[in-house]
This record gives C-alpha cells, structure tokens and sequence, in this order.
C-alpha cells in the first residue's frame, strides 16, 4: 500500500524557490513512477514532472523547464520538487503521485496514477 504525504508548500514572493517533499510510508515506493501535479481552482488537474523508479528518466511540462527540477531519495522513500524562479502562474494546489506503470514518466494524464497525497498549497506573490 502507497501512502503518499506532501509538505513544503507556502507563500514565496515571485522570483523565490521552494521544495517540495512527498514521503511515501509503504515498502514498495521504488517499484513506482511518481509524479507531481498542480491544481488551481475551476480548471483540471495539471501534469508537472514525472520520474522513473530509478530516478534516471524525467519529464516537465514545458511551462517548467529550467526552473523545476524532479528527483527521488528512494532509500528514504521520498520525491522532491525543487521549483526555482518562481512565477504567479505557478499558484496552485500541488499534488504528488505513484503510478505502478514503470514506462509512465513520460505521459502528462494522470489517469494512470493509482496513488495520490493529500496536496500543498503554493502561493507565489507578485
């Protein structure tokens, strides 16, 4: 069983960094792609990055390139977010989540992720 909990979310001024840290208290959190997604209110759920069980294979949506970095502890069963330069347009409920597919890290639906946490709120200021 994947248990999936978010935390590092809060208000930046636009410019500034957060990191986003998702732990996962089951035992199979290696086998799993995780990604990480956003919402904000009245619009769907938005795909961000994604990796690979191993951490050596990522994906960005291209509103993030250069300024978000994915990447997982899998000794410590946790996936960050690293999200840099930040930008208004980047406020949003933050989601992670596990996908059982192994090949996943590089499809943006969310519909094959089984497993998701709780979300964090990201407000970035202008």
């Amino acid at each position: 069983q994947v248990q999936l909990v978010e935390s590092g979310g809060g208000l930046v001024q636009a410019g500034g960094s957060l990191r986003l840290s998702c732990a996962d208290s089951g035992r199979t959190f290696s086998s799993y792609t995780m990604g990480w997604f956003r919402q904000v209110p009245g619009k769907e759920r938005e795909f961000v990055a994604a990796i690979n069980w191993s951490g050596g294979r990522t994906y960005y949506v291209d509103s993030v390139k250069g300024r978000f970095t994915i990447s997982r502890d899998n000794a410590k069963n946790t996936v960050y977010l690293q999200m840099n330069s930040l930008k208004p347009e980047d406020t949003a409920v933050y989601y992670c989540a596990a996908n059982p597919d192994i090949y996943a890290y590089s499809r943006t639906s969310a519909a094959g992720y089984r497993y998701w946490g709780q979300g964090t709120q990201v407000t970035v200021s202008s």
